[in-house]
């Protein structure tokens, strides 16, 4: 049993991490502040060939696995770019996963290399207001017509809807729910941005379906297999969501231990208290022991293994983590801890992304009781 990283992986992690550095905490103030895509981030990583780490040589990518685009994902957030940084980008790795994974050779070629090459944004588009994480419930319909499907319906919560020029989106047609990547033509879909608390940078909008017409060659896999090509994008975004969730979270606590040790409160640093101390070293443990769990759950994915109950937990115990670890630092900073300037206010808000987003903590811990331990279902 082997804990460390390969020379290979630890050199993702510096590579990622020194673009990073082109982009300090002033850059992300204002992509929190003004909104706007971070393009500039995105195109680094396309230069470089980043955005295709888990996608196939053939079409241009590394061929590398979730374990190496977690590595990746996690220093991104660990930088300070948090999930504006990492919400930019990791739909390249989880949302396309099933076109790798199901996807004829034909589509592959097509589909991939503008995403991997920066060129193309894609959308990901299953949650509907009336449906939830119930995603067998959705009402989005694609009708055949001949050699074409028209879609017609609403989803919501999509990210970067606003700027994304294709969409991977999950409906309903005859033989049951369907999935398709296609061209995102805004003659016949409508974008509405929904203001939010934080993550400014990517938005996240209700997006309606008007009689979307899609060649039936954009259609992924078979009718009625949409929901089974799906899981292999979700567990992927899990295990993502949980490693974005312990970089913020390091990153969260780097900074109130900086500021404990130079904070001079009746003549001594106010990081000799253990009450300081004590809440920042558990935040350390539970952050590295969720890591833990997120890497275990990217090797079990990475050898084809079952790895849904880990890829949840991994999830669930890195998002509580990373809220923890952030509120504290907001705490051990005091009064400054409430203004934008010392940057920790931003992590806080951006760390309810990772509790209430792909899923619920609740539900996660339902999937447990009832794929785990053998409980009756409780919903």
């Amino acid at each position: 049993m082997d804990f460390a990283f390969s020379e290979e992986q630890e050199a993702i992690r510096e590579a990622i991490a020194k673009i990073c550095t082109r982009f300090p905490d002033e850059y992300w103030m204002k992509r929190d502040k003004e909104g706007g895509f971070p393009s500039e981030l995105h195109q680094a990583l396309a230069k470089d060939g980043w955005l295709g780490i888990a996608m196939p040589e053939a079409c241009g990518g590394s061929g590398l696995g979730i374990t190496e685009a977690a590595i990746m994902m996690q220093a991104i957030a660990e930088s300070g770019a948090g999930f504006s940084g990492a919400s930019a980008v990791h739909m390249n790795i989880f949302g396309l996963n099933p076109v790798v994974k199901f996807g004829t050779d034909e589509q592959k070629k097509r589909m991939l290399p503008g995403l991997i090459a920066g060129k193309e944004r894609a959308c990901f588009a299953v949650t509907e207001p009336n449906a939830g994480l119930n995603t067998r419930k959705i009402k989005t319909m694609a009708k055949r017509d001949g050699k074409r499907y028209v879609i017609s319906g609403q989803k919501v919560w999509i990210s970067t809807a606003q700027v994304a020029e294709k969409i991977l989106v999950l409906t309903q047609a005859d033989a049951g729910l369907t999935l398709f990547y296609t061209d995102f033509d805004r003659k016949y879909v409508e974008v509405r941005e929904i203001e939010k608390m934080g993550r400014k940078a990517v938005d996240s909008n209700q997006v309606f379906f008007d009689g979307l017409p899609v060649p039936e060659e954009d259609r992924i896999g078979e009718e009625g297999k949409g929901f089974e090509y799906i899981l292999h994008g979700m567990n992927p975004e899990r295990i993502l969501i949980g490693a974005e969730c312990v970089g913020l979270g390091r990153c969260a606590v780097a900074r109130a231990a900086k500021y404990a040790n130079e904070r001079i409160v009746f003549d001594r640093p106010i990081g000799k208290n253990q009450g300081i101390q004590h809440p920042l070293a558990a935040n350390w443990m539970a952050l590295e022991a969720a890591n833990l769990m997120v890497f275990k759950a990217a090797w079990l994915y990475d050898q084809g293994k079952a790895s849904g109950a880990e890829a949840n937990a991994s999830k669930y115990l890195a998002a509580e983590a990373c809220f923890d670890a952030c509120q504290q630092a907001v705490m051990t900073h005091g009064g400054y801890g409430y203004a934008k300037e010392y940057h920790v206010e931003r992590y806080l808000r951006e760390s309810l992304v990772g509790r209430i987003a792909p899923v619920s903590p609740q539900m996660i811990l339902c999937f447990i009781a009832e794929r785990v331990l053998g409980l009756p279902k409780s919903y």
